[in-house]
């Protein structure tokens, strides 16, 4: 276990919420803490703050990582505060404007990063971030867990870098500079992983979710995604928008259910529509959408 420096969260304000945590700014403005939800392990905080140092020492732009922190009771790091900064997603809920340029210089820094070697002596390959949720999820069958962890097996693992949470809510901007957040399922390996969570979240996600999430409604985040899509693999008419989509439906049947895992620990009892759903990705089939 790494050494937790004890913070006062009143010498802070709450200033954002995720999926897994709230993020709490000190009120001198010198650092952000991002605390996990109660029930995340210390080791989920660790891996996620060693992962950024690793990717902030390597050159790629995102806030320095400070130290890990506790309240007592919950665990998390503080990172820098860039100042003024807004995400990519919020920019876009305030000026609807911005969602055609944002979403075009989004996929052009997704297949920057994607083009970057990744030292895989220090970053994991992301079938071995993903191999043990999908090994302990109680939610799935031993069919389809045998189905995933053989497709996973058969899926090309290029070394280069990913990520893991490739979402226009985890990237960040003071309006002269980019950086990533969120950087704790940082890996390596094809960018299809990177964009298949992308076509779920506009297909599938609840408004509920998708309004805490990113602050948009579904019918925005789809034309994102529809400009996402067109933009990063240079499509120009339906058909090719449709054949980009079929290839991401394995990668997304693997990452629906890591995140699913991940998000319980794991635990859960059987989810008939979250198997239903999955098997149809494995098969090639969006229903819905196709």
């Amino acid at each position: 276990m790494e050494n937790y420096e004890k913070i006062n969260l009143e010498e802070y304000y709450q200033s954002g919420q995720g999926g897994q945590a709230l993020t709490y700014t000190r009120k001198d403005g010198s650092a952000m803490a991002k605390m996990f939800q109660h029930g995340q392990g210390q080791e989920t905080v660790e891996r996620e703050f060693r992962i950024s140092k690793a990717v902030y020492e390597s050159g790629i732009p995102c806030p320095r990582p400070i130290r890990l922190v506790t309240d007592g009771t919950q665990f998390g790091a503080e990172y820098e505060v860039i100042a003024n900064k807004r995400s990519f997603t919020r920019i876009i809920s305030e000026e609807p404007e911005q969602l055609e340029p944002l979403t075009v210089k989004f996929a052009h820094l997704g297949k920057k990063l994607h083009a970057m070697p990744a030292n895989s002596d220090v970053f994991p390959d992301m079938k071995d971030v993903i191999r043990p949720w999908i090994e302990k999820s109680e939610c799935i069958s031993e069919q389809l867990r045998g189905r995933l962890l053989e497709t996973m097996d058969s899926m090309p693992a290029p070394r280069t870098c990913l990520h893991g949470d490739f979402h226009i809510g985890n990237i960040i901007t003071n309006g002269e500079k980019d950086y990533w957040i969120d950087l704790g399922d940082f890996a390596w390996g094809a960018p299809e992983w990177d964009l298949s969570m992308n076509f779920y979240l506009a297909c599938y996600m609840s408004p509920e979710y998708m309004d805490m999430l990113f602050h948009l409604d579904p019918a925005t985040f789809r034309k994102h995604w529809d400009l996402l899509v067109k933009s990063y693999y240079g499509i120009r008419t339906q058909e090719e928008q449709r054949g980009c989509e079929k290839n991401l439906l394995k990668y997304t049947a693997l990452k629906l259910i890591f995140n699913f895992s991940k998000r319980y620990n794991g635990k859960g009892e059987p989810n008939p529509k979250l198997e239903g759903l999955a098997n149809a990705f494995l098969s090639g089939i969006a229903p819905g959408v196709f």
